[in-house]
């Protein structure tokens, strides 16, 4: 019984999560790559190393991964569910287009409209 109530209780804090900061360098390579960032999760949790890269299909974030071997490439960590994804998501891209508004803003010297 113990254990199906701490199952519960993991199950409602996956579903809460919250990103609390993001902290984004854009790269200036060839390639596809356009950022690094490192998210805050909930004020107490962080994870480094996130990309956001410049995809067939648009911009997309790609989880910390490692390669294995077999020369495969392994997530390090990940979101579960689709929700923590796409909240993840949400906040990387959203930081990575202030930032590059922000960028162009002091590259004119001032507010562009």
């Amino acid at each position: 019984m113990e254990y199906v109530e701490i199952h519960h209780l993991w199950k409602w804090v996956v579903k809460s999560l919250e990103v609390t900061d993001v902290r984004l360098r854009r790269v200036c390579r060839e390639g596809r790559m356009r950022a690094i960032a490192s998210i805050t999760i909930d004020g107490e949790f962080v994870v480094h190393d996130i990309r956001v890269i410049d995809g067939n299909n648009g911009m997309f974030v790609a989880m910390p991964s490692k390669r294995r071997p077999d020369g495969e490439f392994r997530d390090i960590a990940h979101p579960i569910s689709p929700d923590s994804r796409e909240k993840i998501e949400m906040a990387v891209l959203e930081e990575y287009h202030r930032s590059g508004e922000e960028e162009i803003n002091s590259a004119v010297g001032g507010n562009v409209s």
